[in-house]
């Protein structure tokens, strides 16, 4: 099959769009047909950073910002079946995550039931209306419906794609939030696959960047402001006693924990006042996504699993700072980004949501309960069909 895989993480820079044909079923054989990403023009950001927080966000925001997006989903697929030189009609399916909103991984008592919640957006019935493909999206709610966390979901795929027959990986991914995949040496079964969120990827250093910028710049492109900074080791620490990083996993998280909020009592705290001021803040907050990850591994995984690569994927690949940092962290162990495997850092989650959907397609399952929690395995994902549909 060929198939559209789109992503939109909580980093807000952009729909990222990877077109990949699929074919085998235990074996999958993957390839690449064409990537992109297409970024969010400023109104569009604004718009969705407003229907994303509690405080300014409300019921008619969001609706219309759900078949707003959905119109800038199906351009973006549009976009990527024209870079590879198909037609629409060439395309099986669409698996789209959506825009995430909101994360609400914690149980809160509501009536007699104790509710998780999660939404994103990006209105699948006007993907399939524009492109005549059908669209399965909404993955995350199966699996909190297991009893999950509706979160990472991408491990499934990692146990698929990037098991090694002699070494120990670890397949990090560096979006807004960063998370982790652990794959024994000749894993063969799901069951041997443990998963987590371990707190901020990009989304500290991007919000910092955008700030000391006023707005002309979205994030630290290659690390360079922190590598202009100084490590502030008293924040750093101060940071690191945050109560997320504690918690034993399963564990998911988003901007709710380390958003706008988290960097505002960072900058009311230190109130920096000169450019070096504000790269010092950016350098400690690369230093906090190295940190948290590693401390993550080595609480939680390090005493049963000693990792031989650390293959990382997501925009934090392209910060120096935050790469080096890690290379130092987890030595001996090899620290190379997922381009090296032939998988382009920026389109893996893309390509992981196409490979998600056409599991799902097959009636197969697609979450891990060693990452989200859930009690058992589920087929994810909800299907909209064009509005010519083919005949049953």
């Amino acid at each position: 099959m060929k198939i559209v895989g789109l992503m939109a993480g909580t980093s807000h820079d952009g729909i990222d769009a990877a077109l990949v044909d699929i074919q085998g079923q235990k074996a999958l054989r993957v390839k690449l047909l064409a990537f992109q990403t297409i970024p969010y023009s400023k109104p569009t950001l604004a718009l969705i950073r407003r229907a994303s927080s509690p405080k300014t966000g409300t019921v008619d925001q969001v609706a219309r910002l759900n078949f707003y997006l959905g119109e800038l989903f199906a351009e973006a697929v549009l976009e990527v079946i024209g870079r590879a030189r198909l037609k629409p009609a060439r395309i099986s399916l669409i698996g789209s995550h959506g825009q995430t909103l909101h994360h609400l991984p914690h149980p809160q008592p509501m009536g007699r039931h104790r509710i998780r919640a999660t939404l994103q957006v990006a209105e699948p019935a006007i993907i399939a209306a524009r492109t005549g493909i059908p669209v399965l999206s909404d993955f995350r709610p199966a699996d909190i419906a297991a009893g999950g966390q509706g979160a990472p979901l991408v491990p499934y795929v990692d146990f698929l794609l990037f098991r090694h027959p002699r070494s120990n990986r670890i397949l990090l991914n560096l979006g807004g939030i960063a998370n982790l995949t652990l794959l024994p040496a000749g894993c063969r079964e799901v069951s041997g696959v443990v998963a987590s969120d371990s707190g901020p990827g990009n989304m500290v250093s991007d919000e910092l960047s955008r700030r000391m910028s006023q707005g002309r710049e979205r994030f630290d492109r290659r690390g360079r402001y922190a590598e202009q900074g100084k490590v502030n080791p008293e924040l750093l620490a101060e940071l690191l006693r945050h109560p997320f990083f504690r918690k034993p996993p399963p564990k998911s998280t988003g901007r709710e924990e380390f958003g706008t909020g988290f960097v505002d009592r960072i900058i009311a705290r230190k109130r920096p006042r000169s450019r070096r001021a504000w790269l010092n803040l950016i350098a400690t907050a690369a230093a906090l996504t190295a940190h948290s990850v590693y401390r993550h591994y080595r609480q939680f995984y390090a005493a049963e699993f000693a990792a031989d690569e650390v293959i990382v994927s997501g925009g934090g690949v392209n910060n120096r700072a935050v790469m080096q940092k890690l290379s130092e962290l987890f030595a001996p162990a090899t620290v190379i980004p997922i381009d090296a495997l032939g998988v382009p850092a920026d389109a893996k989650e893309a390509i992981a949501f196409a490979v998600l959907a056409y599991e799902s397609w097959h009636g197969r399952p697609g979450n891990l309960p060693g990452a989200t929690g859930a009690r058992k395995r589920a087929v994810l994902g909800k299907l909209c069909w064009p509005l010519h549909c083919p005949e049953a």
